[in-house]
């Protein structure tokens, strides 16, 4: 899963997206909870940004005496299934995440703790996460990124603890970024659902010693 990417700025969403970037200053990196800019098709065949929050069901927006639950990542092949994610994917309200990297833990042999590394795309220095994004009563959006499994995969599957499931998010090919904006059919969706070639990316040890919170 990917809970730390760093969203593509303000001139290349112009540049490379092809959208007047949303009124937002956000930070070089984003967390759960944070505000990113988020592309979605508004419905004549144009692309259009938006502000979501990170988390399809944010912190502040979960109820009072309800335990806290990650909702940053969607796995794949329940995303149809679970309260959190079901309406929009049936609607299809999907989205791209524009992103120049992601980040993820990585445990060295015999090792308890991790490393952050991060990765990103050798040939593409911008690239779209396949993402789903909801609406609320208020006016404020929110977002997920899809994931599927990684086992497989000769790169992502270094990343997260020993002994877990390894998911890795979906990268979308830039040829794809309006088919996955129109699409509106859940079964075409998972179409999209495939593992980026491993030889088109790129990691390398990226440690941060503090994060603010």
């Amino acid at each position: 899963m990917c809970t730390n990417y760093a969203p593509v700025q303000r001139q290349l969403l112009r540049d490379v997206f092809g959208v007047e970037p949303p009124p937002l200053d956000y930070p070089p990196e984003t967390w759960p909870d944070y505000a990113a800019p988020i592309i979605v098709g508004n419905g004549d065949g144009a692309r259009q940004a938006l502000v979501g929050t990170f988390g399809m069901v944010p912190k502040t927006r979960i109820p009072p005496g309800v335990a806290k639950f990650d909702t940053t990542n969607a796995r794949s092949e329940t995303v149809g299934e679970k309260r959190s994610f079901s309406g929009p994917w049936k609607k299809g309200q999907l989205c791209l995440v524009p992103a120049s990297s992601f980040y993820e833990p990585f445990y060295a042999e015999g090792q308890a703790k991790s490393v952050r590394w991060r990765i990103w795309l050798k040939d593409e220095p911008e690239f779209a996460i396949a993402g789903l994004w909801r609406d609320w009563p208020d006016g404020a959006y929110s977002f997920t990124m899809l994931t599927i499994n990684s086992d497989k995969h000769p790169l992502m599957n270094r990343f997260h603890a020993p002994g877990k499931e390894k998911r890795m998010i979906v990268i979308l090919p830039r040829a794809e970024w309006d088919d996955w904006l129109t699409c509106r059919d859940p079964e075409r969706a998972r179409s999209f659902m495939r593992p980026y070639p491993s030889e088109l990316m790129a990691a390398e040890p990226a440690p941060r010693p503090w994060r603010i919170q």
